[in-house]
C-alpha cells in the first residue's frame, strides 16, 4: 500500500469511502487547489461536481484537511487519514438543502445559477451539521488534473 505523508503524496488520488452513517462518496483531489466528486449514498445522493475550489492543506505527516464552500452554501471540512484508511467529514448544510435536497441533486456545474437562487429564496439557518467518521474503501493515484476521474452522473451499483 502506498504511503502518505506529503501533500505531494495525496495530491492526485482518487478515492471512494463510506461514512459511519451509510452515505458513501467518491472524491478526488484534482489538484492542490481543485476537489471533484458523486455523492452514492445519503441525502444528496446523485449529485456530482467538478472543479470545485478547495483549500488542501497537509496537517502533519500522512494527514491532510480539505475545506470548500458550495454555491449552496454547504461548507465542508474533511480530515484525510488515508495511511490509516479513515476520514473525518463534517458537513455544514445550510436548512434550505436539508429541506429541498432534491435541488442539488444533479451535476452541479450546469446548475450554478439555480443553487445560488435557492440560497437566496430558502432559509439558511439553522445548519444541519453532519459530523462523521469514514471508512476509505478504494484509493487509486489516477493523477494530476485527470478529467476521467469524475466524468459523469453517478447511478446506482457506480462504485
Amino acid at each position: 500500500m502506498k504511503e502518505f505523508k506529503e501533500l505531494e503524496d495525496f495530491i492526485g488520488t482518487h478515492f471512494i469511502y463510506t461514512y459511519d452513517n451509510g452515505w458513501e462518496y467518491e472524491w478526488y483531489a484534482k489538484n492542490d487547489h481543485t476537489v471533484d466528486y458523486r455523492i452514492h449514498g445519503g441525502m444528496v445522493k446523485g449529485r456530482w461536481v467538478k472543479d470545485q475550489e478547495a483549500d488542501i492543506v497537509k496537517l502533519t505527516d500522512g494527514v491532510f484537511k480539505i475545506t470548500w464552500t458550495e454555491p449552496t452554501g454547504t461548507d465542508v471540512a474533511l480530515d484525510f487519514m488515508p495511511n490509516e484508511k479513515k476520514l473525518h467529514g463534517m458537513i455544514f448544510f445550510p436548512k434550505w438543502v436539508e429541506e429541498h435536497p432534491e435541488i442539488t441533486v444533479t451535476f452541479q456545474n450546469e446548475h450554478i445559477a439555480e443553487m445560488e437562487a435557492a440560497r437566496e429564496k430558502y432559509e439558511t439557518y439553522p445548519k444541519l451539521l453532519v459530523p462523521e467518521f469514514a471508512t476509505i474503501t478504494y484509493m487509486g493515484d489516477a493523477g494530476i488534473d485527470n478529467e476521467d476521474v469524475i466524468s459523469e452522473a453517478p447511478y446506482d451499483g457506480m462504485p
